[in-house]
């Protein structure tokens, strides 16, 4: 079996990259979308972007805990549905299940949560550009628990660009003034948490003989059950079920975590992780647009300068040197330029 196709930048509503085991065989035609891909690049981006304004919507009328539980409800009722249609069966043994329990922990149940609690006291806006370190925190976390990942110069300066781009957007020269401290935290431990979740899937589960929907339906199961058993113990039942947060909370899961894991892995499957990750540097354009216009959030200007140079600095961390020209063969031909 070939290798999983590398991962595009971790976000709040991105699953884990897992190895797809139903590739077409050289030169079988490959069904073509009816949709174009630039279509749905668009439509992930704004799912994804809006995402976090759904979340601020939510939790005007539910505890966090019950934004998060039904979030994965819907989003994994839309999964199961994807998996009857194509008859895909979830994993069988108890090795899979186990790994999955805990990538659902780090790559829903806690990030999720995360989030959904960062966004009782910061803003919208915020918490869609803390989101954005989350391929910052990869950088750093694989260099260490990765070893094909070697640091290089423009890697390790990207990494050191994006976090000089979040002391901007926290204010950090007038003393973090006006912050939420405490709700901001948690909005980065959220992007920290994905980049691990990243990492234990890449090293548990790339040899898995199910297909990526599979392993990806069983996984949003697992954190939906993780959360049906922490729910009840941290929340009251709530007492009434007012339109907009519920509807708020049926599209966060059912568009952001259901219909978009299938949106972007059709974008790997068609145009490639390189292309498809840069959905990732729409995201924080689009929850400050959506945070300012819809939900009437104060924009500083240190908030977008500070984004940029965060997006800025993923870019760098993401990007590859251009591999050098090797030296023309004797017979005067040139040997075409390669890269890494």
């Amino acid at each position: 079996m070939s290798a999983p196709p590398a991962p595009p930048p971790v976000s709040p509503e991105s699953p884990p990259a897992t190895p797809s085991t139903t590739a077409p065989a050289a030169g079988a035609p490959v069904p073509r979308p009816a949709l174009d891909w630039r279509l749905r690049f668009a439509a992930l981006s704004l799912i994804w972007g809006f995402s976090f304004l759904l979340i601020k919507v939510g939790t005007d009328g539910y505890a966090p805990f019950q934004v998060t539980l039904g979030r994965l409800l819907s989003g994994t009722a839309v999964l199961a549905v994807a998996m009857a249609v194509k008859r895909e069966r979830l994993p069988r043994t108890a090795r899979t299940w186990g790994h999955l329990a805990v990538a659902a922990f780090f790559l829903n149940a806690l990030p999720f949560s995360l989030f959904a609690y960062a966004e009782l006291t910061i803003p919208s806006t915020l918490a869609g550009i803390c989101n954005a370190t989350s391929p910052l925190w990869g950088m750093a976390l694989s260099l260490v628990a990765l070893s094909e990942d070697r640091p290089t110069r423009r890697r390790v300066a990207g990494l050191g660009l994006g976090f000089l781009g979040v002391l901007t957007v926290l204010g950090a020269w007038q003393g973090f003034s006006g912050l939420d401290l405490t709700g901001t935290a948690m909005a980065l431990l959220a992007s920290l948490s994905y980049p691990v979740g990243w990492i234990y899937v890449r090293r548990t589960l790339a040899g898995s003989d199910s297909s990526a929907l599979a392993l990806t339906g069983g996984q949003l199961f697992l954190g939906t059950v993780q959360l049906a058993l922490i729910t009840p113990l941290f929340t009251a039942a709530p007492k009434a079920f007012p339109l907009l947060p519920t509807l708020a909370v049926a599209a966060l899961g059912a568009l952001g975590t259901g219909l978009a894991v299938l949106l972007q892995y059709g974008l790997v499957t068609e145009v490639g992780p390189t292309t498809a990750q840069m959905v990732t540097y729409f995201i924080p354009v689009i929850a400050t647009a959506a945070g300012v216009t819809v939900l009437g959030e104060q924009l500083n200007w240190n908030t977008p300068v500070g984004a940029l140079v965060v997006l800025a600095g993923a870019a760098l961390t993401q990007s590859r040197p251009r591999a050098r020209r090797a030296a023309p063969a004797a017979t005067g031909a040139s040997v075409p330029e390669r890269r890494h």
